[in-house]
């Protein structure tokens, strides 16, 4: 297997969107006095973003898109949804922002570290390059690039997004190892001609569990963890 870069999807792979922003939730929410299911309530902006972003293409002349303004416009509709209009703009803006300071899995860190000492890795995601600046810098966490498909101006699972990010990279397709947790973004992936790794996420979705626990295809690498697609990929070499 001639593998010469590494790319992670970030969003749920990398980072722990879910008790991040059940923590921010429940933080302005109990200032509130508010009983709410903060689980269902992240869960649900979630969907409703993915919604608003997925395979989104950017014209030639749009006004500027990207998940950042997506996850504002959908936490106004959450919040209307469940209750909790009482939230001011400057929690709606606390709650918001809590996207630039979720926590990586504690696995990711070392064993990214680990396989970017022999591969260049990048993370190639539809979250916005500010955003994986930040959590980076949080996390510790250094790419040798992060190609957003803010800048593409094509929203994964659009064929050309990952056409794009392989010419980017001056790789071939078969050259790069897409490593997700979710389905929807390894097959795309693999229609694209890019080599395929599924790390299982029990606790992307919290106590509800991820809506693709399970891989729904041969991917190259099938792992539970980071430490062991370390291990399968570093033996790969």
């Amino acid at each position: 297997m001639d593998i010469r870069a590494l790319a992670f999807d970030t969003g749920g792979t990398v980072l722990d969107w879910h008790g991040g922003l059940v923590a921010a939730l429940s933080q302005v929410g109990a200032a509130h006095g508010a009983s709410v299911d903060w689980h269902a309530v992240a869960n649900d902006w979630r969907r409703r973003a993915m919604k608003g972003i997925v395979g989104h293409i950017v014209e030639p002349g749009q006004a500027a898109f990207n998940m950042d303004d997506v996850h504002r416009r959908t936490l106004d509709e959450v919040l209307a949804h469940h209750g909790l209009q009482v939230f001011t703009p400057a929690e709606r803006h606390r709650i918001w922002h809590a996207w630039h300071e979720l926590d990586a899995w504690p696995d990711f860190p070392a064993a990214q570290a680990a396989m970017r000492a022999a591969f260049p890795v990048v993370s190639f995601t539809m979250l916005t390059t500010a955003l994986v600046v930040d959590v980076s810098r949080r996390n510790g966490i250094a790419w040798d690039a992060v190609i957003s498909c803010e800048m593409i101006g094509v929203y994964n699972p659009h064929a050309q997004a990952y056409a794009t990010a392989a010419r980017w990279m001056a790789l071939e397709p078969s050259q790069i190892l897409m490593v997700a947790c979710h389905n929807f973004d390894l097959n795309a992936a693999h229609q694209a001609g890019f080599r395929t790794a599924f790390v299982r996420r029990p606790d992307e979705w919290g106590p509800e569990g991820p809506p693709d626990p399970n891989p729904n295809m041969a991917y190259d690498f099938i792992e539970d963890d980071f430490d062991a697609l370390r291990r399968k990929v570093l033996a790969s070499r």
